[in-house]
C-alpha cells in the first residue's frame, strides 16, 4: 500500500502498538513510529482490569495474555501504620465472575508488551520503525506529514499521536501544561524467594495506603518475582528525576509504617525515581486528520490502576469506529465517545489519590468509614470501571 493510505501511530507503547494491531486485522496499513533506539522488553508490573480483555478477545490476544498472567485473589488495601486491612475485594470468586465476565491480573509489561509486538511484526501491514521521535505534525487535507527529530518525515493517511504524558503533538492540539501531584514513585522487583514465608499477602494485589505514601505489591512471572511500587510525597522536589539515592529523603516518611512493611520497604531500590503528574481533562483531543490516544489524550494517576486500561480501551474503540467512518469524523466521535469516561477516570483517581495517603485525623476518619465494607460495596463502586468497556457508547461499537 502507498505511505498516504497508511496510518501513523506515534508511540509503540501499549496504547499504539494495540491500536496497530487491531487496525491491521481489518486490512489497514500501519506504520509505528517509536521514539525508542529499539522497542525492547523494559519496566515492571502493571495491573490489567477486566475491561481491557474485551479488546484482547476481538485481537484474539486474551489467551496469550493470560498464560502470562498471574491471577491474584484479592485487591487489597492496608492501613499502611497499623497493618489493618481497610478493604478486601475478591477477584476470582463466583461472584466476581458473574458480575465481570473476565479476570483481574497483574503481568510484568515487558511481557504483555513483547506479545503485542510479536503479534504486530506478524500481522501483514504492519511497519515499525524505531529511533523515530515524532515531533511536528502537518495536516495537509487528504493526508498528513510527521516530522522526526533527526530531520526525517514519514506521510501517511492520518496520525494517531500515542507519544505518552509528554505528548508532542499535544501540544499543538491542547496546548496545555503538566499537572504534579508532588509526589514521586520507586519501583523494584526482586526475587520471590526474598520475601519472607509469613509475609501477609504475598499473593495478593495490596496497596498500604499511610500518611503521605503508599505502597503497592503483587507477584509476577507465576510467583517468581515480585513487583514493589513505593510512592512518596516528594520530600526532596529539587532532585527531580536524577539518578541519587533518595534514602534519607523517605526514610522519615515512613518511620511509623508497620514492620512487615518496613521489611519491604528495605528491598526498595532507591537510586531511580519518577515525578507523578496528570493533566486536567479536556473535551477534544482531535484535529482533522490528527488524534490522540492513551496517556497522550489523557493521562491518569495510578490510584486505579487504569493507565493502561484506558489506553487499550482507546485502541478498540478507535479501530471499530474507523470501520464506520472516515477520518476526521472517526476521530471527531472517538474524542467524543470516550471524553465523559476518561474525563471521569482522571477526576476520580485524583480524588482516590487523596484518600490513600489521608494524614491525621482525616485518616482516622477514612479507616473508620471503611469499617465494616463488603466485597459487593466494593463491586458496585467499581462496576463502571469494570464493565465500562461494554457499553456501545463508549467503546465504539456502534456506528
Amino acid at each position: 500500500m502507498s505511505a498516504r493510505s497508511t496510518i501513523l501511530i506515534a508511540g509503540g507503547g501499549l496504547g499504539g502498538l494495540s491500536t496497530a494491531l487491531a487496525l491491521a486485522q481489518q486490512g489497514r496499513s500501519v506504520h509505528v513510529l517509536e521514539q525508542a533506539h529499539e522497542i525492547a522488553a523494559i519496566g515492571y508490573g502493571i495491573q490489567l482490569g477486566p475491561n481491557v480483555f474485551n479488546v484482547f478477545d476481538r485481537i484474539n490476544l486474551s489467551g496469550e495474555v493470560m498464560a502470562i498472567a498471574d491471577f491474584p485473589d484479592s485487591v487489597v488495601m492496608t492501613d499502611a501504620d497499623s497493618g489493618k486491612t481497610l478493604i478486601d475485594i475478591p477477584v476470582t470468586t463466583q461472584d466476581y465472575k458473574r458480575r465481570f465476565n473476565h479476570p483481574y491480573v497483574v503481568v510484568h509489561r515487558a511481557d504483555i508488551h513483547n506479545i503485542l509486538l510479536d503479534a504486530c511484526r506478524k500481522a501483514p501491514g504492519v511497519e515499525i520503525t524505531v529511533n523515530a521521535s515524532v515531533i511536528a505534525h502537518e495536516d495537509l487535507g487528504d493526508h498528513v506529514r510527521v516530522t522526526c527529530s533527526d530531520g526525517r518525515t514519514f506521510e501517511g493517511a492520518a496520525l494517531i499521536a500515542a507519544d505518552g504524558l509528554k505528548s508532542r503533538a499535544r501540544e499543538t492540539l491542547v496546548n496545555d501544561d503538566l499537572h504534579p501531584t508532588g509526589y514521586v514513585a520507586h519501583r523494584t522487583i526482586v526475587d520471590m524467594d526474598s520475601i519472607s514465608a509469613d509475609f501477609p499477602n504475598k499473593k495478593d494485589v495490596v496497596l498500604w495506603g499511610g500518611p503521605g505514601y503508599h505502597v503497592v505489591h503483587y507477584p509476577l512471572r507465576h510467583g517468581t518475582l515480585f513487583n514493589i511500587v513505593a510512592v512518596f510525597k516528594d520530600p526532596a522536589p529539587h532532585h527531580g528525576d536524577q539518578h541519587v539515592t533518595h534514602e534519607e529523603d523517605v526514610r522519615h516518611v515512613y518511620a511509623n509504617a508497620h514492620p512487615a512493611l518496613k521489611n519491604i520497604l528495605s528491598l526498595m531500590n532507591l537510586e531511580r525515581r519518577w515525578v507523578i503528574a496528570d493533566r486536567k481533562p479536556v473535551r477534544r483531543w482531535n484535529r482533522g486528520r490528527v488524534v490522540l490516544l492513551g496517556d497522550a489524550a489523557h493521562p491518569v494517576l495510578q490510584s486505579y490502576a487504569q493507565g493502561a486500561g484506558m489506553a487499550i480501551e482507546d485502541a478498540g474503540c478507535i479501530a471499530n469506529l474507523l470501520m464506520h467512518h472516515d477520518y476526521e469524523n472517526a476521530f471527531a466521535e472517538f474524542s467524543k465517545r470516550r471524553a465523559q469516561r476518561t474525563a471521569r477516570m482522571q477526576l476520580e483517581c485524583r480524588e482516590v489519590w487523596k484518600f490513600y495517603h489521608e494524614e491525621g485525623t482525616a485518616r482516622d476518619v477514612r479507616n473508620r468509614g471503611l469499617e465494616g465494607r463488603t466485597p459487593d460495596d466494593s463491586y458496585k463502586c467499581l462496576d463502571w470501571i469494570w464493565n465500562g468497556g461494554t457499553d456501545p457508547v463508549i467503546s465504539g461499537l456502534t456506528p
